[in-house]
């Protein structure tokens, strides 16, 4: 009676560790998502997506078509930076109300406000956790970036 419960109890440790890996090995798949004009020299990707999870790269104000700074002033460039974002997002196949987690990079905090405003245009109800910072330059000379992470529901 012994071994056949030892027996018993082997059986379903191993069937246990065999689903518990096939999880995790799920978890640690990705994805990278990109664009038929990403440049192969680029040295990351536009997103990346891990399990249900997506992480976007900085987004900044480019011509997608282009891959040029697009002309314009701050809104210009903050409307256009956020339809990157959202074009990145849905390319993965997720949703702007997916998006848990933003952080933004202004060349001068003194945009903030204006970047609100264009901000709440894409995130109109319950928007994502946010951080936002003032930093000396950006890639191009933009004026704005911003990454995300998305959680598929």
């Amino acid at each position: 009676m012994s071994k056949l419960f030892v027996l018993l109890i082997v059986s379903v440790m191993f069937f246990w560790s065999c689903n518990t890996g096939s999880e995790k090995q799920k978890v640690t798949e990705s994805r990278v998502i990109t664009f038929e004009n990403t440049p192969a020299s680029r040295p990351y990707s536009p997103a990346v997506e891990a399990g249900n999870m997506l992480f976007v790269s900085g987004q900044i104000a480019l011509d997608l078509s282009t891959g040029k700074l697009i002309e314009g002033g701050f809104e210009e460039q903050a409307r256009q930076t956020l339809s990157n974002l959202k074009t990145v997002i849905e390319k993965a196949g997720y949703k702007l109300e997916d998006v848990v987690r933003c952080t933004v990079l202004l060349t001068d905090i003194n945009n903030y406000a204006t970047m609100n405003r264009i901000y709440m245009e894409f995130f109109p109800s319950d928007p994502p956790a946010r951080m936002a910072f003032a930093v000396r330059d950006l890639p191009m000379g933009a004026l704005i970036e911003i990454d995300a992470i998305a959680v598929k529901k």
